[in-house]
């Protein structure tokens, strides 16, 4: 089964990378989004002499996408079966290899008393879910319904569910995410997308202004000594000169990462480490394809 479940999430990310391509899904917006950040992450890296951000290659942000989409679609129950203990890292888990950086593993261990973790869409995300959780990891992501309820429910019972433990609730209001907080859980938050909301918060991202979520600062306020982690997923070994979907997967170490951020401006801090990522490959940060900008420079997605 797991071998057709790999072959199966290469054959339907070829044809997903096809298909996309062809029609140019979200061309506009990726080249609206590269050309606004244009010679402009250095800068916001203060890196002296440094390359401006390394031009964005459509086709390998497609090919990376589709690729996750596949791996989530039909090899997701291989990291619904990694090691629930640290030791037993690195380890091999259906034909891939799997490992913790070493200095995340004091703070993967904090992250197991709760707190809120920030994260972005960026490489394999989804899949950071169930390797958390099967870390010992009490995590809670809040998702949107979707509809008919009995595909919310297959998401909610089978997907998004880790030894018969769902981590997806549907969280909206104010008391949700501190009752969320109080019960001890770990609550996710993607926070690289453009805040929309009256009460958004203005900053800076990849050199140019930009909305922020102000939920952090808000549960912050409310509960102050509550500790903020970034969790990331890298794929070590993967590089753009092979991007073969055929062996893209069996040639990377995945290695989870996992900071602790501290004091004020923890959205700034966040912001920063993102642009890290992006500057090391901005091929893998699938926001590209939203309107980031929106907010601030509706005009950029007009043009």
């Amino acid at each position: 089964m797991v071998f057709f479940g790999k072959i199966a999430a290469a054959v339907f990310a070829w044809g997903a990378y096809a298909v996309l391509r062809l029609v140019g899904w979200k061309r506009k917006t990726v080249f609206a989004n590269v050309k606004h950040v244009a010679g402009a992450l250095s800068n916001a890296l203060n890196v002296t002499n440094a390359p401006t951000i390394a031009p964005v290659n459509y086709d390998e942000l497609l090919i990376n996408l589709t690729r996750h989409v596949g791996e989530l679609l039909f090899c997701f129950g291989t990291f619904k079966r990694l090691p629930a203990d640290f030791s037993k890292y690195p380890c091999r888990v259906d034909g891939w290899d799997f490992a913790l950086d070493e200095a995340a593993i004091p703070v993967l261990e904090k992250m197991r008393s709760g707190g809120i973790f920030l994260t972005a869409h960026y490489g394999n995300y989804e899949a950071m879910g169930p390797w958390l959780c099967r870390l010992g990891i009490p995590l809670v992501a809040s998702y949107i319904p979707v509809k008919p309820k009995w595909l919310n429910n297959i998401l909610e019972r089978k997907i998004r569910a880790v030894d018969g433990r769902s981590y997806s609730v549907d969280a909206r209001t104010p008391r949700d995410f501190i009752r969320i907080l109080n019960e001890g859980k770990l609550f996710c938050l993607l926070s690289d997308q453009d805040s929309r909301i009256p009460s958004a918060l203005p900053g800076t991202f990849l050199g140019r202004p930009a909305n922020v979520n102000p939920l952090p600062d808000f549960l912050l306020k409310h509960r102050p000594q509550t500790p903020v982690f970034i969790c990331w997923m890298e794929e070590r070994g993967a590089s753009p000169e092979d991007a073969s979907l055929k062996c893209a997967s069996l040639k990377k170490v995945r290695v989870l990462h996992a900071i602790e951020v501290e004091g004020p401006r923890i959205l700034e801090k966040f912001n920063k480490w993102l642009e890290e990522r992006i500057y090391e490959n901005p091929n893998l940060w699938y926001s590209f394809t939203h309107r980031r900008f929106y907010s601030q420079s509706p005009e950029i997605y007009n043009k």
